[in-house]
């Protein structure tokens, strides 16, 4: 083969290489928090009031960058570990400016937290790890665990789908709207 069809082959094979680099480095996880909160109190008149109760709930958030200028759509898949049970949902995420901080958010409502815990106390030691990863077309473009050292920990175990809420079906939607990225609606 000549030299100058070899050295051509190597420049456009290291030039695709760098571009796949350069796309798995379009949306990193940055950081994920977690917290036990009430749920807010809102005052209202014309209707009898309820005693509200003062359970917490989980919220479980995640930090991530975006390097594209505008991004339609990703999704982000949570998976906690409470208890000795990996509940699993996710969220997903429409008109994504580039920025380094930007959050996603999922929460766990207080009657899931007792139900897995059978009603034993909880705080965020209960929580046995978390992992988030971040879709874009279905194609995973990062992940992260809070705990690093066990990465993918959730593959190997039996999940518990539909536990999880995204903002927009809790308490907390109207709170925080220019915080948290624009969810996508449910279709109809």
């Amino acid at each position: 083969m000549p030299p100058k069809l070899c050295l051509t082959i190597l420049i456009f094979t290291l030039a695709s290489e760098i571009r796949a680099q350069i796309r798995a480095a379009d949306f990193q996880i940055t950081k994920i928090n977690r917290d036990l909160i009430t749920a807010p109190q809102y005052a209202y008149s014309g209707a009898e009031q309820k005693r509200e109760t003062r359970e917490r709930w989980l919220r479980v958030e995640a930090q991530f960058s975006a390097a594209p200028d505008f991004t339609e759509e990703l999704t982000f898949k949570y998976y906690i570990l409470l208890g000795a049970k990996v509940l699993t949902g996710d969220v997903t995420h429409v008109n994504i400016l580039a920025g380094r901080e930007h959050y996603s958010s999922i929460y766990i409502p207080p009657q899931v937290i007792a139900f897995v815990m059978q009603n034993r106390p909880v705080n965020t030691t209960s929580i046995g790890n978390i992992g988030v990863q971040l879709l874009q077309k279905g194609e995973v473009k990062d992940e992260l665990s809070l705990n690093p050292a066990r990465p993918r920990w959730y593959a190997s175990l039996p999940a518990l789908p539909g536990m999880i809420l995204n903002k927009n079906e809790t308490p907390f939607a109207p709170l925080f709207s220019d915080y948290y990225e624009q969810i996508k609606p449910a279709s109809h």
